[in-house]
């Protein structure tokens, strides 16, 4: 399908006026302190939003969607290629399920919204924010984020594997055990975030930031190479970067 006509209802007047604004990108400066990598832009908003209408604008094959609401819709389960999303908000959407492929978000805000288990394959987003949203399992492979915000979300078991990473922030977010096998998170931020377990073999991660985060577990540091760490972090990182180089840690008193 393709954009809507001039009949579909409008989103209601009480909707915000400016559903893009808010403090993610801000809160994740002043939390993650200074650095190199650069902020996020955030996403272009559109003049006006009509109303998404199920099933007209449910994703379809080769479908562009354009100045959409998709508020409280079920897309989950379905399945798509070479899909453009372009300026649209989704709050309250279940996409869990969902397979992509080719796909192009542009512009797009989720939130509160159910995104488990969704997958896809080369396929991108760029200026694109996702709040407080259920990601448990959400697979991004071979793709790209290029100012993508993910401010508070539940990314557990995600795998972004062969995914470029460009000023990409993940604030507050579980991501205990994802899997970044390959990705170049050169370009990527984790503040305040819980990546127990999470897998980083042959990442190429250069510029990398972690501030505050928890980092038991971790797998493939042998590719931190060039990762910057906030030093309570490398503290509680001691374990793991000695266990991967091979150091024996004795708690005995050798005096």
């Amino acid at each position: 399908m393709s954009t809507t006509s001039s009949t579909t209802p409008a989103v209601p007047s009480d909707a915000p006026q400016s559903p893009y604004s808010g403090p993610v990108v801000d809160r994740a400066r002043r939390r993650g302190g200074g650095g190199a990598s650069r902020t996020p832009a955030k996403p272009r908003p559109p003049s006006s939003l009509e109303l998404a209408v199920l099933p007209d604008h449910r994703f379809d094959h080769e479908g562009t969607y354009r100045r959409l609401g998709y508020v409280d819709a079920d897309l989950s389960g379905g399945a798509a290629e070479s899909v453009e999303v372009e300026q649209c908000r989704f709050r309250g959407t279940d996409l869990s399920t969902t397979t992509l492929d080719r796909a192009r978000f542009t512009d797009c805000l989720v939130e509160h919204s159910n995104l488990a288990n969704l997958r896809a394959s080369d396929s991108s987003w760029a200026r694109v924010r996702v709040v407080a949203s259920r990601m448990t399992g959400f697979t991004w492979a071979d793709g790209s984020l290029r100012d993508v915000v993910f401010d508070e979300c539940r990314l557990d078991l995600s795998g972004w594997r062969f995914t470029d990473f460009h000023a990409v922030a993940f604030t507050g977010c579980n991501l205990a055990r994802a899997d970044f096998y390959r990705a170049d998170l050169s370009g990527a931020r984790f503040v305040g975030c819980d990546l127990t377990g999470a897998q980083f073999s042959q990442a190429t991660m250069k510029g990398t930031r972690f501030v505050n985060c928890t980092l038991a577990g971790i797998g493939g540091l042998t590719s931190w190479d060039g990762a910057v760490v906030q030093g309570q972090d490398l503290i509680a990182l001691a374990y793991e970067l000695a266990g991967a180089l091979g150091i024996g840690i004795s708690d005995e008193d050798d005096s």
